[in-house]
């Protein structure tokens, strides 16, 4: 097969992958890692795409360490070719191949006393009401950049976050502190206007709410290596150290699994703050 008719047979393929991919609801941004990967993938592959070969898929995984792919990032790239041989080729050729082992990090943590500083040194009204519902929330930065003003139960202080990961709903709290400034500040805006709007229209970027993040921190001399998604892991390690069931921070989280919700125990533990070195 000649390189045009490769790229041909290639476009094709990726062709059929998303269709795939929309038919099962699959994110857009989901939709967009798996095709990039795929496509990279198939490239790599030579002439004969169609066959599930894993050796060949281990020699590119081992190509991705090389050029220092993180292991997350290996496991993203063997889960998207393993759902196109799966689902679009329908292969019936096993893949038996394990994904790298992630390192299990501690997450950066906010003091209160530091949520408190970031929220105190934050001047314009919208970036400080972003940063308070984000960590008074849980949310993840896509959940409070997609809310949308009938979201908000303000009077139950309540909000209903819709379409979340793995295209679940749940309900999560507004903070009480914070709910009479809400419902001034959206007491203008209609139901289906988004929260926290870009100046320019259309939603605010991912990248600009950690911008806001990253200029509060400076602002407050905070030097921690937080992302904005620490603000809702201090949410979760808070609500565990009032005494909150880890099944109801569970909930609020909109986490799948127990053990994804247990890890803020480890920031928690009481009895391990207690503990005191013998070097005294």
């Amino acid at each position: 097969m000649n390189l045009q008719a490769h790229q041909k047979e290639i476009d094709a393929q990726i062709a059929l992958l998303e269709r795939e991919m929309r038919l099962r609801g699959f994110s857009p941004r989901t939709r967009k890692s798996y095709i990039g990967i795929v496509r990279e993938y198939l490239m790599s592959h030579g002439n004969d795409i169609h066959i599930a070969d894993a050796e060949h898929v281990k020699a590119y995984l081992l190509h991705k360490e090389e050029q220092g792919c993180a292991p997350a990032t290996r496991n993203l790239i063997l889960n998207a070719i393993k759902y196109y041989y799966r689902d679009v080729v329908r292969s019936r050729a096993p893949l038996a191949i394990r994904g790298a082992k992630e390192p299990r990090s501690l997450p950066v943590i906010f003091s209160r006393e530091e949520i408190q500083s970031i929220l105190d040194g934050t001047k314009n009204q919208k970036h400080r009401l972003l940063l308070a519902l984000a960590y008074g929330a849980g949310l993840r930065v896509s959940e409070v950049l997609d809310l949308c003003v009938h979201d908000l139960d303000v009077e139950q202080c309540t909000m209903h976050i819709k379409n979340a990961k793995g295209k679940k709903d749940r309900i999560s709290v507004i903070p009480g502190k914070i709910a009479a400034e809400i419902h001034m500040y959206v007491a203008d805006k209609k139901g289906t206007d988004l929260v926290f709007p870009s100046e320019r229209g259309g939603k605010l970027s991912a990248r600009t709410a950690q911008q806001i993040l990253q200029d509060a921190m400076q602002r407050s001399g905070i030097e921690k290596k937080a992302t904005f998604h620490s603000l809702r892991h201090s949410f979760a390690t808070h609500l565990l150290e009032n005494g909150v069931d880890v099944r109801y921070v569970q909930e609020l989280l909109g986490h799948q699994n127990i053990q994804t919700t247990q890890r803020y125990t480890q920031v928690t533990n009481p009895m391990l703050k207690n503990i005191r070195s013998p070097l005294v």
